[in-house]
């Protein structure tokens, strides 16, 4: 039905020194079934990039690929290139653990570790062999003050993550994706489950992270992208329909299909 892509010149540049992840004529496929089809995106440092779209188009599979946390799925197999920092990270020569200390995520559903709060957040520390208390002291702090958090559980930190709220919860995973200093952020719907003021303090820690942090969010939530995003990816059906900032997507998309999805005449 649609066989057109429109690229805002701004996203896609081969001689960008600001890019971070480019995406090349990138398939996925689960065993038989194809969910994404010739994926062409790239993303710059220091921004933030809102995929949208309905339900099953391909956006949190997308997502997952750029730290080939799809690697996981039982039949699973990719076509094309991601490229991260201008290497191939579905070439056999990538390292995947260190792929995944520089690429955190954080999922839909807030998932701390049914420990301290401290050892949620040097959870990743530790698993790197990491053993200068010092080091991790002053890593877990920072982490913590980065993520908004560290007034809150500053008198708390041996007390179980699990007793916090839904909204500290996640701001505490956020903690410990950033603890082992990664240069990009993925996020999968990280407010579905949130009251509104979660949202606001999720959302207001996106625009600080993003001085440090290159950001991909997945969300259905049209107002939160538009509010948080430099960028708006715009996926139906598997593919890549429009791609641009995110003022011009929101108020004058290229293609009509975009412009539905916004207004709400679907999805």
């Amino acid at each position: 039905m649609v066989n057109e892509r429109i690229t805002d010149s701004t996203t896609k540049n081969a001689t960008n020194d600001n890019e971070v992840i480019s995406i090349q004529n990138f398939n996925f496929f689960y065993g038989p079934t194809q969910a994404l089809f010739n994926i062409d995106l790239s993303v710059n440092q220091h921004t933030v990039m809102a995929l949208i779209g309905p339900s099953g188009c391909g956006k949190s599979t997308l997502l997952r690929s750029i730290n080939r946390m799809n690697d996981l799925i039982d039949g699973a197999y990719v076509q094309g290139k991601v490229m991260v920092n201008g290497i191939d990270i579905y070439d056999k020569s990538c390292d995947v653990i260190e792929l995944r200390r520089n690429i955190g995520m954080v999922f839909q559903k807030s998932n701390p570790f049914p420990k301290s709060i401290f050892e949620n957040v040097c959870y990743g520390l530790r698993i790197a062999g990491i053993t200068d208390k010092e080091f991790i002291e002053q890593s877990v702090e920072q982490s913590l003050r980065d993520a908004g958090l560290w007034d809150e559980v500053k008198d708390r930190l041996r007390e179980n993550a699990m007793g916090l709220s839904g909204g500290q919860q996640q701001r505490l995973c956020i903690a410990r994706a950033l603890c082992v200093k990664p240069q990009i952020l993925l996020m999968d719907e990280p407010c579905s489950a949130l009251d509104p003021i979660a949202t606001t303090k999720i959302e207001e820690l996106i625009f600080n992270l993003k001085k440090s942090y290159t950001i991909i969010i997945v969300t259905h939530n049209m107002q939160q992208a538009a509010r948080v995003s430099d960028f708006t990816s715009f996926f139906w059906l598997g593919k890549l329909i429009e791609v641009g900032k995110t003022e011009k997507i929101f108020t004058n998309p290229s293609i009509k299909i975009t412009e539905d999805y916004i207004s709400g005449r679907f999805g």
